[in-house]
């Protein structure tokens, strides 16, 4: 059950992610377990890897920046700040940053995110670290 609290991000715990983008966790814990929010950052030209969430459906919240988003055969275009995508659980899903700067996004994800549920379906090999911001 959540209980009331307030977090604070810390930006040093913002960590590069094997999905192929920067992720720090806002919120995302035994203490409530119906959502997970994460702020996703994906620097200028990279896309995501294309991938599956098993049990979440994930909304995107465009924070900043301009990409374009792909859900399985469902959803394809352009995003920019303030759009919301939606992601049901088991779609495939990237996003791509179109823009000069940073795509910055909130991942939020009910229930919330676990490792375990990521599946990489990426045909592609994964790009190498150095190339990390």
């Amino acid at each position: 059950m959540a209980r009331a609290s307030i977090r604070s991000p810390d930006e040093s715990r913002e960590y590069f992610f094997e999905e192929g983008c920067f992720i720090l966790e806002l919120s995302n814990s035994d203490d409530d377990p119906a959502l997970s929010i994460a702020r996703a950052r994906v620097a200028p030209g990279r896309t995501t890897r294309l991938h599956r969430l098993a049990r979440q459906v994930e909304r995107y919240v465009i924070l900043a920046g301009e990409g374009w988003v792909e859900v399985g055969d469902a959803v394809s275009g352009p995003v920019a700040a303030g759009d919301v995508v939606t992601i049901p659980a088991g779609a495939v899903q990237r996003i791509r940053n179109t823009g000069s700067g940073d795509l910055v996004f909130l991942a939020l994800c009910t229930p919330r995110f676990s490792p375990e549920d990521y599946t990489d379906i990426d045909p592609a090999p994964s790009a190498p670290d150095a190339d990390r911001d």
